[in-house]
């Protein structure tokens, strides 16, 4: 009996076809034949049923046998934005992990203090659609290009907006303990800094537009750590 297969396939519900890649990994890779059973995940909160009715090098055609629509494990909706790190690779790790525990948006941030100012938003994303369908999540995160830090914080976002960081001489709330207060359905944005942190300027930028100034915990955390951090720590506050 072979395994049960999950495909990532926007709008699923209204095509029969798998995406040129998905299609490719199902006859070449995985050898796939008409007839087999599939599951889809079209990233918007439902899994389908899919039976293969024509699998050739290149295309592969299903019909839909049965809708199953998914809830989240967790409330509201977690945001997290990350300055990439030098090392891309350490990138592609944090967007894989923080995929499979679960987030809603991920965003790319260009800092004062970045040493990495440019990333390629296509790979990263495919990172992303692997992580969907090996953790088997029915939502795909929002993935955002690198951004001026300056104009991502003056963008309107809704509910509580927190900036992490290591400067002492601002004070700094626990994250959260201030997350354990907001209402189950709240959205919620948790910036990390790069390597360097944030510049002081930026942190100060931040708290006038509206940013909460916390703590992740004692220690001090690598850029991607910090990030994990914030994303488990928001779904241990949220989750159902």
């Amino acid at each position: 009996m072979k395994e049960t297969r999950y495909f990532y396939v926007p709008n699923a519900a209204h095509c029969n076809e798998l995406p040129d890649e998905e299609a490719s990994h199902a006859s070449r890779v995985l050898r796939l034949e008409s007839g087999d059973e599939v599951f889809l995940i079209d990233g918007e909160g439902c899994f389908f049923k899919a039976q293969l009715t024509l699998v050739t090098k290149s295309r592969c055609l299903y019909n839909i046998v049965e809708r199953l629509p998914q809830e989240k494990t967790w409330s509201g909706r977690i945001a997290v934005g990350m300055a990439p790190t030098k090392s891309i690779d350490r990138v592609e790790w944090t967007l894989e992990k923080a995929t499979e525990i679960g987030l809603d948006e991920f965003s790319l941030l260009n800092c004062a203090f970045s040493e990495r100012r440019n990333v390629k938003l296509e790979r990263l994303d495919k990172i992303v659609v692997a992580a969907v369908k090996q953790s088997r999540k029915a939502w795909k995160p929002q993935l955002n290009d690198l951004l001026p830090f300056e104009r991502f914080v003056k963008q309107p976002r809704k509910g509580a907006k927190f900036i992490a960081h290591c400067y002492d001489e601002i004070d700094k709330k626990d994250l959260y303990n201030e997350l354990l207060q907001l209402n189950a359905d709240e959205d919620v944005t948790i910036l990390i800094g790069p390597e360097g942190d944030f510049s002081f300027e930026e942190v100060r930028l931040a708290l006038d537009q509206g940013y909460v100034s916390v703590s992740l915990g004692k220690s001090r955390l690598r850029t991607e750590t910090a990030a994990l951090s914030a994303t488990m720590i928001a779904q241990l506050a949220f989750r159902k």
